[in-house]
């Protein structure tokens, strides 16, 4: 028997499978990483298309099967349009979803990276931010939620606004982090900082980082 629940997140991996149907991953707050299958979202107009896409960010009503969930409707309060216009933005956001894809499991719950994920989509958009300052920090508190970061650096090595920024992203809760600026000097550092842990992490390459630097 098919149970229906419902599930907060967003759309991160999609593939099509079979002649119109379409296979997605959503990052969820409830359920972690699932992989949902939805009949018929890939045909012309039909009402699942549009939440099955990338960055398709809402509450999702599942059937739970005994070994998959298969979309029964959606409600989406964010859809992420501004991706479609802003090529540059879209690549950096695949980016954030790769990495989201890549440091969460199926079916184990991690909020953290769920509200890092949405906020650091929306501060693509905030004029005050560079992308390239939105990148660095999620990257460093998507480390640091993985229990993976190094620490704070020595004082002896380190501008004092580059250790005010790390302690401020180890103390602040994921979704509120984008909220403070830094002098050129500290970035430098900052920017550093994230490419010597995501090396001692053993971070992959991602196909959507490539695209990023292709435009620089």
């Amino acid at each position: 028997m098919q149970n229906l629940i419902s599930v907060l997140g967003m759309v991160i991996k999609q593939e099509p499978v079979g002649e119109f149907d379409r296979k997605i991953v959503i990052m969820t707050r409830e359920k972690g990483k699932i992989t949902v299958y939805a009949r018929g979202a890939r045909r012309q107009n039909n009402r699942l298309m549009a939440a099955t896409n990338l960055f398709a960010f809402g509450e999702f009503r599942l059937f739970a099967n005994p070994n998959s969930y298969s979309l029964s409707d959606a409600s989406i309060s964010n859809f992420f349009e501004e991706m479609r216009t802003d090529l540059e933005a879209s690549f950096y956001g695949l980016y954030f979803l790769e990495i989201t894809d890549y440091y969460c499991r199926e079916g184990v719950t991690d909020t953290d990276m769920l509200k890092l994920l949405y906020q650091s989509l929306k501060a693509l958009f905030v004029p005050q931010f560079t992308k390239d300052f939105v990148k660095t920090l999620f990257e460093i508190k998507a480390i640091m939620i993985n229990g993976e970061f190094n620490g704070i650096p020595d004082s002896d090595g380190s501008l004092e606004g580059t250790r005010k920024a790390v302690r401020f992203l180890y103390d602040t809760p994921a979704d509120k982090i984008y909220s403070f600026k830094l002098s050129d000097e500290s970035f430098t550092e900052l920017r550093a900082l994230a490419d010597a842990n995501m090396k001692d992490c053993g971070w992959k390459d991602f196909k959507s980082l490539e695209l990023i630097e292709g435009m620089k």
